[in-house]
């Protein structure tokens, strides 16, 4: 190489020995390097392996002290699967009682009330039971408890107990099975003085039943509004379906019981038995109606004489100086109101057209009730007889449509009953309430269920009464009172 002028000068190679020095003092660093950190990795090793081992056997350990690992916590269910089974355990829990009480009634009139008293006292605590679980479910549907956890505590005990329940008839099931005595087939069970006798005679008696009500149902129409009788349309014909169905099944039942069959025959009494009990609930639905319309039409010019009472005390400053306080404003609003419902009422007085008495009484109660201060008493009666008619009304179709009719609809019917029950005229308007709320409820869920109403000659494997699960039909488990449903012969 060269730079500018100057002379080349030749590049010398490394002498050897220079590049071996090199070498090893290269190889010598690394060596120092790697050995401390295989010596601290392999340590590390050991240290984690003794320290895993120690661990596993402090969770496997059994002797005393030894801490193992907690079990794993079982999952709660989510509250909606929960609330599921809530309402599923009150429709359970409500129908087996309903169904108890049918045969208790049949088992009464043959063996009479002495006989039953033990059987009776159970349906009693059940019932208990079941108004307590339908009491916690209205304050679950009001919001109460709020918390989440405590909402699941709550239909823990619902679903408890409504299982306390249906524990009480499981107590005198087989009690009660040895005193009616129907799968062994005696006289005194399925002979004409026996249960199938009852409920043949029981049968003749509803069916003239039908036909005078059917009489008075007709002159309810001819005397009051459509409105007045909406509650009972239906009820004669849906009466004389259950009739039908019940002489098919006490045929059947007569006809297995003279061929030796007495678990078959048991099985269509059973049937028979219901149909002719809701066949005498359309019945006395229709007779209370006819009661509750007279009573009502003459409280309606005491109500109204009581209404411009009140009316007359809060424009006088009673109300303003109650214990609520009415603030000025709102109390002349509510004033306002009441008076304008009166006025119409008595024009739908005069007016010289069929009208309803329950709905009249029924305005001129809410209307009232906002100012009212209890002084006259004729409004806390007319409340009652309202209440009374809702509430009745609406348990006589829970019971006739039980196979469609949803917890939600039960839950505002027992809370009306209770309030009912109460004896507080306070109670009266709210218990009103409920029972129309149960009533429309019900009758939704008929509509979007259906009812499952075969033919009275239907096959007994599948036949389901007014949207109850006769005993012998084996696919659905529906209790039946206090007997298990058996299988079809």
């Amino acid at each position: 190489m060269t730079s500018g002028d100057d002379a080349p000068v030749a590049i010398k190679e490394p002498a050897p020995a220079a590049s071996a020095v090199a070498a090893d003092e290269d190889e010598t660093s690394a060596t120092d390097l790697v050995l401390p950190l295989v010596a601290v990795g392999a340590a590390g090793a050991v240290a984690g392996y003794g320290y895993l081992r120690r661990v596993r056997r402090a969770r496997e350990r059994t002797t005393p002290g030894g801490v193992g690992s907690p079990p794993p916590a079982k999952a709660s269910p989510p509250l909606a699967a929960r609330d599921e089974q809530s309402c599923a355990a009150l429709v359970e829990a409500d129908n087996r009682l309903r169904a108890a009480r049918t045969e208790l009634g049949f088992a009464e009139t043959l063996f009479g009330t002495e006989a039953v008293v033990g059987f009776r006292r159970a349906v009693h605590e059940g019932e208990s039971e079941l108004a307590a679980a339908f009491r916690m479910r209205q304050r679950y549907d009001e919001g109460v408890p709020a918390e989440e956890a405590a909402r699941g505590h709550a239909l823990a005990g619902i679903i408890g107990r409504c299982e306390e329940a249906g524990r009480r008839l499981d107590a005198v099931a087989d009690a009660f099975g040895e005193l009616r005595g129907l799968e062994r087939g005696t006289d005194e069970a399925l002979g004409v003085s026996g249960a199938l006798g009852i409920a043949e005679r029981r049968f003749r008696e509803l069916t003239g039943r039908a036909g005078v009500a059917e009489a008075v149902l007709a002159g309810l129409r001819a005397r009051y509004a459509p409105t007045a009788t909406a509650s009972v349309t239906g009820n004669v014909e849906q009466a004389k379906d259950r009739l039908v169905f019940a002489t098919v099944r006490l045929n059947q039942a007569r006809q297995a019981a003279d061929s030796g069959r007495p678990e078959g025959a048991a099985r269509q009494l059973r049937a028979a038995e219901g149909a002719v009990d809701q066949a005498a609930v359309f019945v006395e639905g229709v007779d209370r109606l006819a009661t509750e319309l007279r009573s009502a039409e003459q409280t309606i010019p005491a109500a109204l004489t009581g209404a411009e009472a009140e009316l007359a005390w809060a424009r006088a400053g009673g109300a303003a100086h109650g214990p609520a306080g009415t603030p000025p404003g709102e109390l002349h609003a509510r004033l306002a109101h009441a008076d304008a419902v009166l006025d119409s009422v008595r024009q739908e007085l005069t007016g010289g057209q069929p009208y309803d008495p329950l709905g009249v009484l029924r305005r001129i109660v809410r209307a009232t009730a906002p100012v009212a201060s209890g002084r006259a008493g004729v409004l806390p009666a007319a409340a009652l007889i309202t209440a009374r008619t809702a509430t009745a009304a609406a348990a006589d179709f829970v019971a006739t449509h039980r196979g469609a009719v949803g917890a939600t609809a039960r839950t505002r019917l027992a809370e009306a009953q209770r309030l009912l029950a109460t004896g507080d005229p306070t109670d009266r308007p709210p218990a009103d309430a409920l029972a129309l709320a149960a009533r429309e409820l019900a009758e939704l869920d008929v509509r979007t269920r259906g009812t499952p109403y075969p033919t009275a000659t239907a096959g007994t494997g599948g036949a389901v009464l007014g949207g109850i699960v006769p005993p012998e039909n084996p696919d659905t488990g529906t209790p039946a009172g206090f007997t298990t449903p058996a299988a079809p012969a």
